[in-house]
């Protein structure tokens, strides 16, 4: 799968080059005029790395690198600028602002290409994000997990685990079960945006698996929004006559035929408020136990932990 580009610049002709010479080296490559249709791109397309030129209407590109990265979810996203700007000064803002790298007008096509070679690898290595959802994945869950542990304060930890996928990808293929995990990402990427803080963090930890680091006061309402539209959606993945019956006829682990009803979504919820966790390893292994009694209840739903130490 290509890795995707978005160049921000209002002068077209040196957009269409920029595109030109990073499509020719194998990117796939989106645009936008301006720093308002720049900010939408990246909430809609989900680019691997930003190329934002500075000098630009409506919203200039400091503020756009601004406002990607008070988006935690969005934060990871390397953001290279272009300016025709000289002056070190211009420089030192544009990196204070959160840019990763700064390129000054004119350039060479074959520098900005090993400019963004060596961004795009700098930020997998990294957030190790997780290819088909390009969310943080399990270095930067551990990390962001002892990170919160160690700052003390009150929050809550969402696992999110989906119920008789294996059912699914073994009735449809893997192709379709991919395009279940997408929908996972994406609904729950939409309901931490919505519903969440600024600063929450959402990791894939691998296959159908998720997590959420926010805080108590929002996990209800989050977790209403993740089932709701979930449920909403998964009915579509299926094929008419089983979406009909509500159910696939599919072997189990004993090779006996069963009846797997439709895909649903499990939520363990975490928290530090009635006890303190020492290190992450004691926090997902209190969340296996939630998970596994979340599981054992029919359908989508949510389990918080209320027990004490």
């Amino acid at each position: 799968m290509a890795q995707k580009i978005l160049i921000v610049d209002d002068d077209q002709t040196i957009l269409k080059v920029e595109e030109y010479n990073l499509r020719k080296a194998g990117y796939e490559v989106i645009t936008a005029g301006n720093g308002e249709e720049a900010i939408k791109k990246v909430q809609e397309e989900k680019p691997d790395l930003v190329i934002l030129d500075v000098r630009m209407p409506l919203m200039d590109g400091y503020e756009v690198c601004q406002r990607i990265r008070e988006n935690r979810i969005k934060s990871h996203i390397p953001v290279l600028m272009l300016s025709v700007k000289k002056e070190t000064e211009d420089k030192v803002k544009g990196l204070k602002t959160g840019a990763d790298d700064y390129i000054v007008k004119p350039f060479d096509p074959q520098e900005l290409l090993a400019r963004v070679e060596v961004n795009l690898r700098r930020s997998m290595d990294d957030i190790q994000s997780n290819p088909l959802t390009n969310l943080p994945g399990n270095i930067s869950i551990m990390n962001k997990t002892e990170e919160q542990i160690k700052e003390g304060r009150y929050f809550s930890v969402l696992y999110l685990d989906l119920d008789n996928f294996k059912a699914f990808n073994d009735t449809y293929g893997y192709e379709r079960g991919d395009t279940v995990i997408k929908l996972t990402a994406d609904t729950i990427i939409r309901a931490v945006e919505k519903l969440g803080n600024p600063d929450d963090f959402i990791g894939h930890i691998g296959g159908d698996d998720f997590i959420v680091l926010t805080t108590p006061d929002r996990v209800d309402t989050i977790c209403q929004q993740i089932i709701a539209e979930f449920d909403n959606s998964i009915p579509d993945f299926y094929d008419e006559k089983d979406q009909k019956a509500g159910y696939l006829l599919c072997q189990d682990r004993k090779g006996q035929i069963q009846k797997f009803p439709l895909i649903s979504i499990s939520i363990a919820c975490v928290g530090n408020e009635q006890k303190r966790f020492s290190h992450s390893g004691e926090l997902s292994a209190v969340a296996s136990e939630v998970k596994k009694y979340a599981k054992s209840i029919a359908g989508s739903n949510y389990v918080k932990d209320k027990r004490k130490k």
